[in-house]
């Protein structure tokens, strides 16, 4: 069976990105989800002095480890001005200095969404970019907009953005 790594970029407790990241994940069928939650893992403030003074926290090994033992990883990033929110990019930092190419190749669906009408596109942007160079295999994107306006317990009410996240998923199914 499958083993799919799920998770926001994001350490709100009602993180919206949680919500599509775990629904998008939910689509998916005979398959293992480890929902994990970035408030799990207690990091400093990454900075080159902690990281000479006390070296990598366990914390990023274990957040490693999720990674590897995945066949593929769905996220969903939050959008704070413009960027990854402040939790996400110091794990990205730590992740980047325990292992440079930190993704392994994993497939992944890469994901955003917002109160507002852009549904992140500008963090989706920076990902699309910057994940690549960290051995990222982003097979699909999705970004939904106004997530208040389109997202209820039931899933995605506008059909169309239904339609682009199914397809998206599905090409993740085929890529894991």
């Amino acid at each position: 069976m499958k083993n799919i790594l799920v998770f926001a970029g994001s350490n709100s407790k009602a993180s919206i990105n949680k919500q599509l990241a775990v629904f998008a994940a939910s689509l998916i069928k005979d398959v293992k989800l480890n929902i994990v939650d970035l408030n799990d893992f207690n990091l400093p403030l990454y900075g080159v002095d902690l990281e000479n003074e006390k070296g990598i926290p366990k914390e990023v090994n274990l957040f490693l480890e999720h990674i590897k033992a995945s066949d593929g990883i769905i996220i969903s990033l939050a959008e704070h001005n413009g960027a990854y929110s402040s939790a996400f990019k110091n794990l990205f930092d730590w992740l980047s200095r325990a292992e440079q190419k930190n993704w392994y190749n994993k497939p992944m669906l890469l994901m955003a969404t917002s109160p507002g009408a852009r549904g992140g596109q500008s963090v989706l942007e920076i990902a699309k970019d910057r994940f690549p160079r960290h051995d990222a295999n982003i097979v699909a994107t999705f970004s939904l907009p106004s997530f208040f306006n389109n997202f209820s317990d039931k899933g995605i009410q506008d059909n169309a953005l239904n339609k682009a996240l199914n397809q998206a998923v599905e090409t993740f199914k085929n890529n894991i």
